[in-house]
């Protein structure tokens, strides 16, 4: 298993996110664009290059994002409808993922193909948000970072009002 650390960078213009592993080094940057009609964020490595651009789907009654890879759509991502709990779906070409969460969105599991990859759970600190990730065995660790980014902006966007 390994942890990850994701925390928002607060003052700063659009979305930043810093991951760093369970002991401080720095492994993936998030960058938002400023300004954007929608979240458009770019997931980077730490020498700058590109792994992952995130885009919210516009003008949708759920929230709904793409993760594109090289230009190609990789994996979409739609919350569904649901009172207590938040879900989201994702589809994607490294296989079919299930998020779910408790009613304050705050701690979630990342299921692939039925089986548990990841754990998030949110903690509270004051002006940001920040998660630890449990990655498990054989996953890919850039992808579950950016699923939980998503998270965050799905529910925790917007000055933390959450969107249900």
């Amino acid at each position: 298993m390994m942890r990850v650390n994701i925390k928002q960078k607060v003052f700063s213009f659009g979305d930043k996110f810093s991951v760093k592993a369970e002991y401080g080094t720095p492994i993936i940057y998030v960058e938002g664009k400023v300004f954007s009609v929608g979240n458009k964020l770019k997931v980077l490595d730490t020498q700058g290059a590109e792994l992952f651009y995130i885009e919210q789907k516009l003008f949708k009654f759920l929230p709904e994002y793409s993760i594109l890879s090289n230009g190609e759509e990789v994996a979409h991502l739609k919350k569904e409808f649901s009172l207590l709990k938040p879900k989201l779906n994702i589809t994607s070409t490294y296989g079919n993922f299930r998020i779910e969460g408790n009613v304050l969105g705050y701690n979630f599991n990342i299921f692939k193909d039925g089986n548990l990859a990841g754990t998030v759970s949110k903690k509270f600190v004051a002006f940001s948000d920040s998660y630890t990730l449990d990655i498990f065995e054989d996953e890919n660790i850039p992808f579950l970072i950016t699923l939980t980014i998503i998270i965050d902006q799905i529910l925790h966007d917007n000055d933390n009002k959450s969107s249900f």
